[in-house]
């Protein structure tokens, strides 16, 4: 069936007792689309989300209306983030891959870099967003490795036997 709201929105799909469930597509006035799994007319499951206004399209898991599960959100500007989700957030463990070549693996906290991982960023590349980890950074073929603070190593670990013989 087809139900179309006094707002402009649009849902095409399955209904059950009355709610959106099952397959459906669901429009919005703005331009913003989501295909996927509904369950009491709230998005449950596998889907996709497209943002009209700024580009970002997210294809993965979804719990209660909300990005939660495995997914990856693709950003107008190219980057990407693929891994774990929660409350529509990246959160867990997850890559960023930006768009200039920088990459980010490891600990992801409400949508932030933050715990253990790696950075590994492009010659004179930084992390503009001076978020807080712990990890690598490869640069210009050099590894530092420690505990990184505000885009900055503040405690330097040395190699270890195996790493030093290398």
């Amino acid at each position: 069936g087809t139900n179309t709201y006094a707002n402009g929105d649009q849902y095409v799909g399955e209904f059950k007792d009355g709610k959106e469930n099952g397959q459906g597509t669901f429009t919005m006035a703005n331009g913003n689309k989501y295909v996927g799994e509904f369950k009491d007319s709230k998005k449950h499951g596998q889907g996709t989300t497209t943002f009209h206004d700024d580009g970002t399209t997210y294809i993965g898991e979804f719990k209660d209306d909300e990005m939660h599960g495995q997914g990856t959100n693709t950003y107008a500007n190219g980057d990407q983030y693929v891994g774990e989700f929660k409350d529509g957030e990246p959160h867990g463990q997850g890559t960023y891959t930006y768009a200039n070549g920088d990459k980010y693996v490891g600990e992801v906290k409400d949508g932030k870099k933050h715990g253990q991982g790696t950075l590994t960023m492009v010659a004179g590349g930084t992390d503009e967003n001076g978020y807080t980890f712990i990890g690598n950074t490869v640069m210009e073929d050099r590894t530092e490795k420690g505990i990184w603070k505000n885009n900055k190593l503040v405690d330097k670990q040395l190699p270890t036997r195996e790493e030093a013989v290398q």
